[in-house]
């Protein structure tokens, strides 16, 4: 639960702004756009071995350096 307090004479904006960075941070949107459709466990599995391979060639690239 993202919970934001408007301080003394605090314009409305600037709390709404902290809200938002608040809620992106947690990470919500993301959660809401993954669940907003059914996602075959073994496509989820696929993905998540993408970005695992995809991963490691990264770090592999860097250690080169």
């Amino acid at each position: 639960m993202v919970e934001v307090t408007v301080r003394e004479g605090e314009p409305l904006e600037k709390a709404l702004r902290r809200f938002k960075k608040k809620w992106e941070r947690a990470g919500i949107l993301r959660d809401v756009k993954k669940k907003s459709f059914y996602e075959k466990p073994s496509d989820s599995k696929r993905i998540a071995r993408k970005k695992a391979v995809r991963r490691m060639a990264r770090l592999r690239r860097i250690a080169q350096y």
